[in-house]
């Protein structure tokens, strides 16, 4: 199948993709002294036998390399007012300044986390396989640390949002 033919399907989809409204988190990993992270929303459960999550990371990215290698990660999933974390580790910093933001620490397996985000799941790693231009990498969960109230930052139509405001928004549309 040719480019050309795939083109006004390739855009439908990010279209669709925009109304997709998804937890934000940061993707955390390291290679033994220097430190990554991302942002991402593709993210998933996969199974909780045995406890385990997806991740699904673009080849060109500055956090494959560590992860291709078989790095553990953690999936640090970010609270609403943690947004410049996410815009910092989406490109805003690069490297390691993405962790001058934010209070990281590192778990006993030496996998940097964010303390205080809403939830960090520390993943060892367990198996991979590449699709189209990312990798799919599974975790199989060793640590799942939580902090505070269920208040995630959220990613729609290609801006940051929360639960709350989400809520107001259809709310007020619904009574117009």
């Amino acid at each position: 199948m040719s480019d050309i033919s795939t083109e006004p399907l390739r855009a439908d989809m990010l279209l669709a993709m925009r109304r997709l409204a998804r937890s934000v988190a940061v993707i955390s990993c390291s290679d033994g002294e220097r430190r990554y992270s991302m942002s991402a929303t593709a993210v998933d459960s996969l199974s909780t036998e045995p406890p385990s999550l997806l991740i699904c990371i673009n080849r060109s990215s500055s956090i494959y390399p560590p992860l291709a290698a078989g790095a553990d990660f953690c999936v640090n999933l970010l609270a609403a007012r943690q947004q410049d974390i996410a815009i910092d580790c989406s490109g805003r910093l690069k490297g390691e300044e993405r962790f001058t933001s934010g209070d990281w620490q590192r778990c006993e397996q030496g996998v940097p986390y964010l303390h205080g985000a809403q939830a960090n799941l520390i993943c060892a790693q367990d198996g991979r396989f590449e699709y189209g231009t990312h990798t799919v990498f599974i975790g199989r969960l060793r640590e799942v640390k939580l902090s505070g109230e269920i208040e995630p930052l959220l990613y729609v139509d290609g801006a940051y949002t929360t639960a709350a405001t989400t809520l107001l928004t259809t709310a007020v549309a619904a009574s117009a």
